[in-house]
């Protein structure tokens, strides 16, 4: 993979830039290609990136409505909190959006759309979806790069995201530090392999008919069985789009980035 993390030294010094906060260009445009295959995906990398430096890495996978392979839609949600100038200078960090293919699903999930708010079964047995499996070898491929802290590692995302990122923290149960799950949903008999291993934070939305609170409280119920140190925030008047509150909460970065192997 050609990564900018070996080449970031010197576009500070040749073509320095001043961000904006809504300055989506900030997020460089990459293609992870292993095998022949390839996986869209876009980083943003610390203000003054010192390359003799760690510093935290965070994934983040978008929704459904993202899907696709021009390598800007998964920006849509959520980018602008990384963007954001006084995050940025509070909290350092490399950030990734991947981008799976219009076709593909992050989690491996049969979907029932017949039924008033979708019904979502998940089987994790057997490899990974192909767009999940490319996420999982970028993801490898990274963190083994010197600039990453492999101690603050974060994983993040919303509705089909948030499913991918149960998913994820299944396959993965030794990676990451914490995660956020958005709106999402997940094979609750697997999380004893991560539980207690990494911290999370959960939302929903009350009122969502799109994907039902009660996936992400069969989540939660089984997190804490585990004894998992698990936060769920359910907001009474909002329906899917509950990352719209769940990016405004002020202590969410501050919580993230506290979080530590």
């Amino acid at each position: 993979m050609k990564s900018k993390l070996k080449y970031i030294f010197l576009v500070l010094f040749v073509a320095p830039m001043v961000l904006k906060a809504q300055d989506k260009s900030a997020f460089d445009k990459e293609v992870f290609i292993e095998n022949g295959d390839s996986l869209n995906y876009r980083i943003l990398y610390p203000k003054n990136f010192d390359s003799n430096k760690e510093y935290p890495l965070v994934l983040f996978l978008h929704g459904a409505g993202e899907r696709g392979n021009d390598n800007e839609k998964q920006l849509l949600h959520g980018s602008d909190l990384f963007l954001n100038e006084e995050n940025r200078a509070k909290f350092p960090a490399i950030v990734v959006f991947p981008q799976c293919p219009k076709n593909e699903y992050w989690a491996k999930a049969d979907i029932d759309r017949s039924k008033s708010g979708n019904v979502f079964k998940f089987d994790y047995s057997g490899e990974p979806n192909p767009a999940l499996k490319k996420v999982i070898s970028l993801l490898d491929s990274l963190q083994s790069h010197k600039n990453v802290n492999a101690d603050k590692i974060y994983l993040g995302g919303l509705s089909m995201g948030g499913m991918g990122t149960f998913e994820m923290l299944h396959r993965k149960p030794d990676t990451f530090a914490a995660a956020i799950a958005i709106c999402g949903a997940g094979d609750s008999s697997s999380v004893k392999n991560y539980a207690q291993k990494v911290n999370l934070w959960v939302f929903h939305g009350a009122k969502d008919n799109v994907v039902l609170p009660k996936y992400s409280k069969e989540m939660v119920i089984a997190l804490k069985e585990a004894e998992a140190n698990v936060e769920f925030t359910l907001y009474p008047h909002a329906n899917h789009n509950s990352w719209d509150p769940a990016f405004a909460e002020p202590e969410l970065l501050s919580w993230l980035f506290s979080n530590s192997k």
